[in-house]
């Protein structure tokens, strides 16, 4: 069974820091907007418009919830890896084994290595993470590598043993 599914993730955003930062922010926006436009009071010295303070707090809670419905799928079946990042990739990618030379699961620096979370790299170097440290080591025939974060190392590395598709060196 080609499609049966060995191994299943679904992964969102959840940094602490991040979403205090978020929560903050548009605890801030909606203060400023019933002081300014609902009370009338003017916040600061020079004020921004109350058509500008609407938009910005707008622009906010959408990137609030555009985090919010980020997540990270990714699928491993016995003919390759199929991973899906909502909402830029609206079907998976499938990544079938024979264009795969190496997979194995390693720990990584999201920072250091890819400058953080996200859909990150350029080049034939890419990552798709949005937590920790861990990840799905992908490099491809071609010499295009992939990294896709994981919370579940342990599980990917027994599924990868089972099927034959650890494949460190």
């Amino acid at each position: 069974m080609e499609n049966e599914i060995l191994f299943s993730e679904n992964q969102h955003f959840k940094q602490w820091w991040l979403w205090l930062f978020l929560l903050s922010m548009n605890v801030f926006a909606l203060y400023g907007i019933f002081l300014q436009v609902i009370d009338g009071h003017r916040i600061g010295s020079n004020p921004m418009s109350n058509t500008g303070l609407i938009i910005t707090s707008a622009l906010i809670l959408l990137l609030t919830i555009f985090l919010g419905i980020c997540r990270l799928e990714t699928q491993i079946k016995r003919d390759g890896i199929f991973v899906r990042f909502f909402p830029f990739h609206l079907t998976f990618r499938h990544y079938g084994w024979n264009k795969i030379s190496k997979s194995f699961v390693r720990r990584y620096s999201p920072l250091g290595e890819y400058g953080g979370w996200g859909l990150r790299g350029f080049g034939k170097d890419k990552a798709l993470n949005v937590s920790g440290n861990k990840g799905l080591q992908l490099e491809f025939t071609d010499n295009r590598k992939l990294l896709i974060g994981t919370n579940c190392p342990d599980e990917i590395t027994e599924i990868l043993i089972r099927i034959g598709q650890n494949k460190p060196y």
